[in-house]
């Protein structure tokens, strides 16, 4: 024994990179398809928000989102939630937009600080 692999076994070798290389691939390309679907479905909230809500709303909105992001994702939710289920008459203005906030904040936590 040489030490050194047959032809056989050089060919085996091949074919399972090969193999290897295949699953990669196909595994990349059902990352680049969810991939695409999420922009998708992003694209899609985008544009009802844009549809419900005026300029001001959603400047407020896109406010809140930056400083409590999982805050803003929950009230977006809320908004769409009301606009596939027909309740919303008309657009969001700024005030309602301060409603709606108002109702959906967490209450905040009070700690009573006594002093001897």
């Amino acid at each position: 024994m040489s030490g050194e692999p047959d032809d056989e076994e050089l060919e085996r070798l091949r074919q399972e990179k090969m193999e290897q290389l295949r699953e990669q691939k196909e595994q990349q390309g059902g990352g680049e398809a969810q991939e695409a679907q999420r922009q998708q479905a992003e694209a899609q909230k985008k544009a009802l928000l844009r549809q419900h809500l005026t300029d001001g709303a959603r400047k407020r909105l896109n406010t809140v989102k930056m400083s409590k992001p999982q805050f803003g994702e929950k009230v977006e939710q809320q908004v769409l939630a009301l606009a596939q289920s027909g309740r919303l008459q008309d657009k969001i203005d700024e005030e309602k937009m301060k409603q709606l906030l108002s109702e959906l904040k967490p209450d905040s936590k009070s700690f009573d600080i006594k002093r001897r």
